[in-house]
C-alpha cells in the first residue's frame, strides 16, 4: 500500500513543531501548538478542525452507536458508560481476544523499528494534529466519562494533553538521537594496519505496550504514555478505565487512521475495551507480550502491577497525599483566594489537589496583621464559600463528582473532625441527575500524629484537612514524613520567611516531591504546563515517574548494535 502521508511531507508539515517542542523542552520555556480557546478551532480557526457546534454534533452522532475500529480478533462488543452528567452514552466498542490482537500488534514492530526516530515523531505528530483538529468533540467525551465541567474538560483533555503527548514525544526523540545512526571505528595497530569496523546503532522498542487508562483524566494521563512508547517504536494497546472508554477509543481511532495513511500497520495502536466485571487490566499485564505498562490509579493496583508484572518496565502515578505548609504570607487575602480555588477546581479529583493544610495552632503573620488558627481555617472556609456561591461559577468549577466512591468519602469526612466548612449540593440546570457538591474542610489536631490519622491517607475528592500542629517546624517534620511514608504530587508553602524557605525546600529535596512557593495568583498548585513544569518526580511512594523527563522514556527502548568488518 503506498502511504499518502510520505516521510517528506510529513517532516515538511511536522518537522518546525518538533524543532520547537525540542528547544521548549531545553529552555523550560512557556510554549504550545495548541490553542487553550474553544474559539480558536472551526472554519475561522485552526485549519481542517471542528468548531463548536461541529464538535457537539460530531459527539452527538457517535452516541448509541457502534464504534468499528477494524481491529484483528473482535470477538464481541462491549460498553455501559453513563455520564456523570446523567446520561446513557451508550456506545459499543470491540472486545478483543488477545490471543489474535497481541501477534498482529508484535507483526507491526519491525517496519516501525526500521523507520527510525524522526519518522516515528513526525508520525505520532501527524496524530496528535488530527486528534487536536477534534478537540470539541474529545471535549464532550471527556467531560462525559469524567465529570470534568466543559471549560476544564476543554483545556486539560485537550490542549494540554495533546501538550504532554508532545512532550513525550520530543524526550522519546531526543533520548533515541543521542548515539548517532552509524559510525566508522578504527583501532591503530602500530605498525600493522588498524582494525577497522563499521558499526550501526538502532533503536529498538521493547515489545508491546500496556496504557491502563483512568477515569478522571483519560487523555491527559493517558497521552503521555501512549507517545512514549509508540515514539520509541512500541505498539501500544489500550486499555481504558470501564467508565471512560470514549476518549481514548477516539483516539485510538484516530491514531489508526494516521498510522495507514503513513504506510503503516494500524495495529500499532489499538483498542482493549472490557466487559462489565472482567478486569482484564490484570490478564493482560502479565502476559509476556507485554513489556511496558503505563498507569494511573490506586495504589493497591499500582502496587500489584510493580510486583507482579516482572516482564514489564512499570510506570505508576498511584496516590498521595499532598500538603500545605502554611507559615507566614505577605499577601493573606492573595493566598485565600488562591487556596480556595485549588481545593474547589474539579471537586477536588485531582492527584495534585491539595489535602492537608497544615497550621500552627498560634497562628500565622500576615499582611493583614496576626491571624490565629482558627481565623485561618475560618477564612479558607469563606473564601470557598465566596468563590462558589453563585451556582452557575460553582457548576464551572467543581463539575461532576466522578463516580459513587468520591461521594461516600465527602459525606463520611464530617464524622472524622470538627467541621470548618459544610459541603453543599449544587444543582446543574443543564443536567438535573448530576451529583454536584461544594469542598469540605475538617479540622484536625496534628500534635501526635499516628498511622490511623485521617490526614495521613489520601481522601480523593473534595475533602480537605485543616491540620493543627505546634510549629512550622512540627509542620516540617510532619511534612517530611507523609510524603516519605505516602508520597506526594504537589507541595505547596507560604512564608516570608527565608530560613523557613530552604527549610520546606530541603524537606523536597531530600524527599524528592515538588514544590510551590507562596501562589497567589493565577497560577494554582494543582496546575501543571507541559516543556516546563515537571508533573511528579519519580522519587516518592506517589509515581513511580516523572511526566515527562528522559527517564519516562528512555527505558522503553534498546539501542542495538551491528558490526560489520570493514
Amino acid at each position: 500500500m503506498a502511504a499518502e502521508l510520505s516521510p517528506e511531507k510529513l517532516s515538511e508539515i511536522h518537522r518546525p513543531t518538533l524543532d520547537k517542542a525540542l528547544d521548549a523542552i531545553r529552555t523550560r520555556a512557556y510554549w504550545s501548538p495548541h490553542p487553550e480557546h474553544p474559539k480558536a478551532y472551526g472554519a475561522e480557526g485552526l485549519p481542517g478542525s471542528l468548531g463548536a457546534a461541529e464538535g457537539k454534533a460530531a459527539f452527538d452522532a457517535v452516541l448509541h452507536t457502534r464504534l468499528d475500529l477494524g481491529q484483528p480478533g473482535t470477538d464481541g462488543w462491549t460498553g455501559g458508560e453513563v455520564s456523570p452528567y446523567g446520561p446513557e452514552l451508550g456506545v459499543e466498542y470491540p472486545h478483543a481476544d488477545p490471543d489474535v490482537l497481541l501477534p498482529a500488534m508484535s507483526a507491526a514492530m519491525g517496519s516501525w523499528r526500521a523507520a527510525g526516530p524522526e519518522t516515528r515523531a513526525l508520525v505520532c505528530l501527524e496524530i496528535l494534529a488530527r486528534i487536536s483538529a477534534r478537540t470539541h468533540e474529545l471535549a464532550h467525551a471527556v467531560m462525559h466519562t469524567s465529570g470534568q465541567a466543559f471549560v476544564m474538560a476543554f483545556q486539560a483533555g485537550g490542549p494540554h494533553a495533546q501538550d504532554r503527548g508532545l512532550e513525550a514525544v520530543a524526550y522519546a526523540y531526543e533520548e533515541q538521537t543521542r548515539t548517532p545512526r552509524s559510525a566508522d571505528w578504527a583501532k591503530p595497530q602500530g605498525k600493522r594496519d588498524p582494525l577497522r569496523l563499521h558499526k550501526s546503532y538502532t533503536a529498538a522498542g521493547r515489545g508491546i505496550s500496556l496504557l491502563i487508562g483512568c477515569n478522571t483524566f483519560p487523555t491527559w494521563n493517558g497521552y503521555p504514555g501512549l507517545f512514549a512508547s509508540l515514539a520509541t517504536g512500541n505498539p501500544v494497546l489500550v486499555k481504558p478505565h470501564p467508565r471512560a472508554v470514549l476518549p481514548l477509543a477516539l483516539t485510538v481511532q484516530l491514531a489508526r487512521e494516521a498510522l495507514s495513511e503513513a504506510g503503516f500497520d494500524p495495529n500499532l495502536v489499538a483498542l482493549a475495551a472490557e466487559r462489565p466485571g472482567e478486569g482484564i487490566a490484570k490478564t493482560l499485564a502479565v502476559r509476556p507480550e507485554i513489556k511496558i505498562i503505563d498507569y494511573t490509579g490506586s495504589t493497591a493496583f499500582g502496587d500489584w502491577l510493580e510486583n507482579n508484572a516482572r516482564q514489564a518496565q512499570v510506570y505508576t502515578e498511584k496516590a498521595g497525599v499532598n500538603t500545605i505548609v502554611l507559615d507566614s504570607t505577605d499577601d493573606y487575602q492573595g493566598m485565600l483566594s488562591n487556596l480556595a480555588f485549588s481545593l474547589s477546581l474539579y471537586s477536588g479529583q485531582m492527584c495534585t489537589t491539595p489535602q492537608n493544610l497544615l497550621i500552627p495552632r498560634d497562628g500565622i503573620r500576615t499582611d493583614a496583621g496576626a491571624k490565629s488558627y482558627e481565623d485561618v481555617v475560618a477564612d479558607i472556609a469563606g473564601a470557598v464559600t465566596g468563590l462558589l456561591g453563585d451556582d452557575a461559577r460553582a457548576n464551572g468549577l467543581l463539575g461532576a463528582l466522578v463516580n459513587g466512591d468520591v461521594r461516600a468519602r465527602l459525606e463520611g469526612a464530617a464524622s472524622l473532625g470538627d467541621v470548618a466548612l459544610a459541603s453543599r449540593p449544587v444543582v446543574n440546570p443543564d443536567f438535573p441527575d448530576a451529583v454536584v457538591r461544594t469542598p469540605v474542610l475538617v479540622k484536625l489536631d496534628g500534635t501526635k500524629p499516628d498511622e490511623g490519622a485521617a490526614y495521613l491517607s489520601e481522601c480523593f475528592g473534595p475533602v480537605s484537612f485543616a491540620v493543627a500542629v505546634d510549629s512550622t517546624g512540627d509542620a516540617l517534620d510532619l511534612l517530611r514524613r507523609t510524603i516519605r511514608e505516602k508520597g506526594a504530587m504537589t507541595v505547596g508553602a507560604y512564608t516570608t520567611s527565608p530560613e523557613v524557605e530552604r527549610a520546606v525546600e530541603d524537606v523536597c529535596f531530600d524527599e524528592s516531591a515538588q514544590l510551590s512557593l507562596n501562589l497567589t495568583g493565577g497560577v494554582f498548585v494543582n496546575q501543571t504546563a507541559a516543556f516546563s513544569d515537571f508533573h511528579g518526580s519519580g522519587g516518592n511512594p506517589a509515581a513511580n515517574a516523572a511526566l515527562c523527563d528522559g527517564a519516562f522514556v528512555a527505558n522503553r527502548f534498546r539501542v542495538v548494535e551491528v558490526r560489520r568488518q570493514a
